[in-house]
């Protein structure tokens, strides 16, 4: 069920490897730009479109997101280009200027998958980045807070784990 976020990583320059019940996502070299166009299944889906996105925001030169499969996926811009994105929305399509930076700032999660998407920028910035309304991410994601840390991600929870 994996195929094409992993064929679409490894053309932004990723190296993946599959395990029984992981994959392992490394990169060793720049992030390179990519199109994406969000399908129903086996295309490439919707719900990891905000992550996607904000590594795209670090890739080397432009990316576009066509999003057809939800009209509203794109709340996620406003927050990102807090942290220092290059977003241009022109309708269901987002291009993506990568950026050789990101600055941390206090961000909200829209919802699931653009919390964790702004945890990762986070993680990715320069700075302090403080993500609010996270009641999405403590429902979807288990034990994100720890295993971020096991990764070396520097994350500090001041309301609740």
């Amino acid at each position: 069920h994996l195929d094409s976020i992993s064929a679409k990583l490894t053309e932004m320059g990723a190296d993946i490897t599959e395990y029984d019940d992981a994959v392992a996502v490394t990169r060793a070299r720049p992030i390179m730009r990519a199109n994406v166009k969000t399908l129903p299944y086996p295309g490439f889906p919707t719900d990891p479109q905000p992550q996607i996105m904000a590594a795209m925001c670090l890739a080397e030169g432009t990316s576009v997101i066509h999003e057809s499969v939800f009209e509203s996926r794109f709340l996620h811009v406003s927050e990102f280009k807090r942290m220092g994105a290059q977003v241009d929305l022109q309708g269901n399509t987002a291009i993506v200027t990568g950026v050789s930076k990101l600055v941390g700032a206090e961000v909200h999660a829209s919802d699931l998958r653009a919390g964790a998407a702004l945890v990762l920028m986070g993680l990715a910035a320069e700075d302090e980045t403080v993500v609010c309304d996270l009641e999405h991410i403590w429902r979807g994601y288990e034990g994100i807070v720890e295993k971020l840390r096991a990764l070396g991600g520097k994350v500090i929870v001041t309301r609740g784990e």
